[in-house]
């Protein structure tokens, strides 16, 4: 059996998806990535290892989201896209006639519209955390509940309370006050699902002509609560796919596949040495703050020089010239 790889890499989770030649999941994980997207990778390969059937033959491997670039190095992979392309792939797969995608991710969130497949808009919002899974998360814990448990006591409300959410400060100011008056736990959760809904459509959704059908993804999909106030303010149904957090990665792998170039690819990456070196040059006025990568010892890319200047070639340079004394 042949596989494809694909590896969503967040500021929040890392995402994991082998797919078949008939773009069927034979294998997922979902983790944190903690800080360190090096180490979330190394603890996915090693997951979907064992998880994938024997004899399997990785025949590409795609890479997408914020750490995309850095590990797609480390994977050697065959592809690297945006994750609007790779959301827009994974989905129209499983749902060709979706019109709107809805994502709302740990740390940032997205709009994408399409019309017969094909991109025709899109927006992000990268700036503030309000109204992203992380923001979810730091107010369960606020508030003494399990995140897992919010959609469902969300559901429980009768009058959820107004929550100015627009801010992550002064939604949590306003959380605090409404606990003080009295609210119940009920109210309060009902109104950060539905201040949640109400802060992505006024901002990545302003302006955006929203039309059916309308797939929800990314973790945030998963809360019920937030789903049903996105129903009931936008009065349409809202698709949310068994594998909504896994689209970006399931994406990624269905591109990986078509541009397979019958490369055999491996999961053992756990004995790889990868490690990232960061300082900032000052040969010119730009002080550009280059990051240089390494794999087994060796550079492997640089970044961030605005000059254009070549940093690889400079090493091997001192390199062969060290070997010569």
């Amino acid at each position: 059996m042949n596989g494809y790889l694909g590896v969503d890499i967040g500021s929040i989770s890392t995402k994991g998806v082998v797919i078949d030649d008939n773009n069927k999941i034979i294998a997922s994980d979902y983790l944190w990535t903690e800080g360190n997207p090096i180490e979330a990778v190394k603890k996915l390969m090693s997951t979907l290892k064992e998880k994938n059937p024997k004899g399997l033959k990785l025949k590409g491997i795609g890479t997408t989201g914020s750490a995309r670039k850095l590990i797609g190095i480390m994977l050697d992979a065959n592809i690297v896209k945006n994750e609007i392309t790779a959301h827009a792939v994974g989905t129209r797969t499983k749902h060709p006639e979706v019109r709107t995608i809805l994502e709302i991710g740990g740390q940032d969130s997205k709009i994408i519209l399409l019309n017969n497949g094909i991109i025709t808009d899109y927006a992000m919002n990268t700036l503030c955390a309000a109204g992203t899974g992380a923001f979810l998360s730091s107010q369960a814990k606020r508030l003494g509940i399990e995140v897992e448990e919010f959609g469902k006591m969300a559901l429980q409300s009768k009058n959820p309370v107004k929550i100015a959410a627009r801010c992550t400060v002064f939604a949590e100011s306003d959380l605090i006050h409404k606990a003080q008056l009295g609210f119940s736990k009920e109210d309060i959760v009902a109104g950060l699902c539905k201040s949640i809904v109400m802060n992505y459509l006024n901002n990545v959704g302003k302006g955006k002509k929203i039309m059916a059908p309308i797939v929800f993804q990314g973790g945030v999909s998963k809360n019920v609560g937030v789903v049903k106030y996105f129903k009931e303010i936008l009065k349409e149904n809202i698709i949310v796919d068994p594998d909504s957090h896994l689209m970006g990665a399931y994406g990624i792998a269905i591109l990986a596949k078509q541009k397979n170039k019958n490369k055999n690819y491996s999961f053992k990456v756990k004995d790889i040495s990868f490690e990232t070196k960061g300082f900032e040059c000052s040969d010119c006025t730009n002080h550009c703050e280059i990051l240089k990568i390494y794999k087994d010892h060796k550079l492997v890319d640089c970044w961030g020089s605005k000059c254009g200047r070549d940093f690889i070639k400079e090493e091997e340079v001192q390199k062969q010239s060290s070997q010569k004394f």
